[in-house]
């Protein structure tokens, strides 16, 4: 974390470490931590700029609950609609299904012990007041720390009411972040203790007034600044509230900048949350600014303390504090601009998801899944514009699809769900944006296992891409049907969609991680009809071709097909290294489905080497994972073959008491620790004889035109 006391300083995920030196607050501290001992839900209030979120980020880091300490940055959130997908983000947790995401997060923190910092809510508490209340009522384990300017009013609720820093605190910060522009301040010289006393205390003020030492003395700022304090004032200069000295610090902070810092100010306002230079560049630049200017502005910007720099993992990034932000965009709206920088902040968004759509298909597909992940808050306001706005309609449409590879290939099915469904619920007037949401949109749906709105859209799209004589859009549509018979184990319907999709897409000149994962699946129908050698023909073919463009995320589904067919042929240690290989990049996009695919057939490989006991717990660790997945093994009798048989050969040797104890034992684990269970070292043991061809997948008499259970509202696909 940024070392800030302004009322926004944010931390990404887990807090492992104590962020850096916080002048003075040692007794709130304290106070804070007893809170935290004695509530399960503890929040902190204050005005804007006080240091709330400082505060709150080092009594969390001093916390040690068993599942860490999770932030939820809610301040970018701007419907109330997106609160639960919020928290689902910060959580890391992917779910496949088509429950709510209240319902998975329940089923997520049920038996963990951790502390949720739910940091800037004030704008969205009638939306997070019942999701608290219903989280800690629901969940023993888990205590929540609130962030925000007023209370959540909840039974049980402690509050800590933080106040400005005292007169020497405020010194000392003022003279610490003059040092660190080489400025060098006496904490006892008048002119600094009068400045702290007109800046009341209030950390983000103070960070603010320290910025302007470069260029003024403390007593040049004072006198400007107490003229300021006397125009807004009325004169009475000890009667200032505290919420109006901090907009009095940050309106005298404006005044101070150039005409172009005022104008990028405004203009940086329309980012929610983190954005890079590039964006900024493009967004804010012109009309007054010249783009290739914008970075001169912005360094300015950045040494006033008016925008943070952070370093992330997909590198340099900026942001506003929140109190900043807000100040920005009432000025930009007063400019008459915000109608104008909301369209080219929607047009870089959409640049980029296009760009990233055509980039997942590359080596670059790990730098484009992060990438999303970081711009997710500015894809949503740009998703949200788009379908709000009469004539963006169709914009929203393309949008939305055109992330299906982020919806489908990183855990995000639940939130691509929700803006797919809003986008083709709206007239467009052009057919090819909304029939690519319909088919995208029936592509989440079979993942999620929702197999009667999956084959709406599907129809839907197929039928009005036939009149609309779009090849593209039908031959997509053709092909997540096959998908769709496929997890219903109608394998002869999915074969004949299947090859029909991929003739059209080579008719087309098509070929993308889409295409190919048609491929897999048809080797999959294959190999499940007993035809080996045209699976393996199948796949290594569309290996081949990852392998060329740099595609990993098809490239694990195509391994985990190889596998299934080295696993018949007896050949163990090739079926575990293709395993092994699928699983560790099906596990780095978060593609949960992918991951428990593995796992079930390494714990088949473990037993036919002889290892029954880890079989067994691996199968309970793929029975943990099933329920953010779907249905466990869609409810297929092809799927559900390898597994039964795992079962068996387990519970022949070890016995149904211990065979259970292992599968509880293997449940108990957690995603990341069954993956790395999953991929350790195998000690060598006697093998168990195998059969040689597929396994039976189903029982005689069973109808294979039909699926062997109806999955409703779970289930999935095997291919992302």
């Amino acid at each position: 974390m940024r070392a800030s006391h302004g009322g926004d300083a944010t931390a990404d995920g887990n807090l492992p470490l104590e962020p850096d030196r916080f002048v003075g607050r040692s007794a709130e501290l304290t106070e804070l931590a007893r809170a935290l001992d004695a509530s399960r839900l503890v929040t902190v209030t204050g005005p804007g700029g006080v240091g709330k979120s400082r505060l709150a980020a080092h009594a969390a880091a001093r916390s040690a609950p068993p599942d860490g300490v999770w932030r939820v940055e809610l301040a970018p959130v701007c419907d109330p609609e997106l609160v639960d997908f919020a928290v689902v983000e910060a959580l890391g947790l992917t779910d496949h299904t088509t429950r709510l995401p209240r319902e998975a997060l329940l089923a997520h923190l049920a038996g963990r012990q951790l502390l949720l910092v739910l940091d800037g809510f004030e704008h969205l508490v009638e939306v997070c007041a019942p999701l608290v209340a219903e989280l800690v009522g629901r969940v023993p384990g888990l205590r929540v720390l609130a962030v925000g300017r007023r209370p959540l009013e909840l039974a049980g609720e402690r509050v800590v009411a933080l106040a400005p820093l005292s007169e020497g605190e405020a010194a000392e910060l003022l003279a610490e972040r003059a040092a660190q522009q080489g400025v060098v301040l006496g904490e006892e010289d008048a002119d600094v203790r009068e400045l702290c006393r007109r800046l009341d205390g209030i950390p983000l003020a103070v960070e603010l007034a320290a910025g302007r030492l470069r260029a003024l003395s403390p007593g040049e700022l004072l006198a400007r600044f107490d003229d300021r304090f006397r125009l807004l004032a009325g004169g009475r200069r000890d009667a200032l509230p505290r919420h109006q000295t901090l907009r009095t610090a940050i309106g005298w902070s404006h005044e101070l900048c150039t005409p172009e810092e005022r104008l990028l100010w405004a203009r940086l306002s329309v980012f929610a949350g983190r954005f890079d230079l590039e964006a900024a560049e493009y967004v804010c630049g012109g009309d007054g600014l010249p783009s290739d200017g914008v970075l001169d502005v912005l360094s300015e910007l950045l040494a006033q303390s008016v925008v943070v720099r952070e370093e992330t993992p997909t590198g340099l990034r900026y942001r506003m504090l929140d109190t900043i932000r807000a100040y920005g965009a009432d000025w930009l709206e007063a400019t008459g601009e915000a109608a104008r920088l909301r369209r080219r902040h929607r047009d870089w968004y959409l640049g980029l998801a296009t760009w990233c759509e055509l980039d997942w298909f590359s080596p670059r597909q790990g730098e484009v899944a992060a990438r999303v992940e970081a711009e997710l808050p500015n894809l949503r306001g740009a998703l949200e514009y788009c379908l709000t706005e009469p004539d963006e309609t169709h914009l929203g449409q393309y949008l939305a699809g055109s992330l299906w590879f982020y919806w489908a290939g990183c855990g995000r099915l639940s939130e691509g769900r929700h803006w797919l469904e809003q986008a083709v619920q709206l007239d467009s007037d052009n057919d090819h944006s909304r029939l690519k949401a319909l088919w995208v949109l029936g592509y989440v749906a079979i993942l999620q296992g929702d197999t009667v709105p999956a084959l709406a859209a599907l129809q839907e799209c197929r039928e009005e891409a036939d009149h609309a004589a779009n090849p593209t859009a039908v031959a997509y549509a053709e092909h997540r049907t096959g998908c769709l018979a496929l997890v219903t184990d109608d394998m002869p319907r999915a074969e004949t969609l299947l090859r029909s999709a991929l003739d059209r897409y080579q008719q087309i000149g098509e070929l993308n991680s889409n295409v190919l994962m048609g491929q897999v699946e048809l080797a999959m129908a294959r190999a499940f009809q007993g035809d080996l050698a045209d699976a393996v023909k199948l796949c290594e073919d569309v290996r081949r071709v990852c392998e060329d463009h740099g595609e990993r995320w098809t490239r694990a589904y195509a391994l985990y097909v190889l596998a299934y067919v080295a696993w018949s042929e007896g050949r163990l240690p090739l079926a575990r290294d293709l395993l092994a290989d699928c699983l560790g990049s099906a596990h780095g996009f978060r593609d949960l489905l992918g991951s428990v695919l593995a796992v079930e057939l390494l714990a088949l490989v473990t037993a036919a080497e002889g290892d029954a006991a880890e079989a067994a717990l691996l199968q309970g660790a793929a029975g943990g994972m099933w329920p953010s997945v779907g249905l466990p093994l869609f409810g297929s009798a092809y799927y559900n073959a390898p597994h039964e048989l795992c079962e068996a050969m387990a519970r022949e040797r070890l016995g149904d008491g211990p065979y259970e104890e292992r599968v509880r034992e293997g449940a108990r684990l957690g995603r990341e620790a069954a993956v790395a269970r999953a991929l350790g070292p195998r000690q060598a043991l006697d093998a168990v004889p195998v059969p040689r061809g597929p396994a039976r997948p189903a029982p005689v008499g069973v109808d294979m035109r039909k699926p062997a259970a109806s999955p409703t509202r779970k289930g999935g696909e095997t291919a992302g």
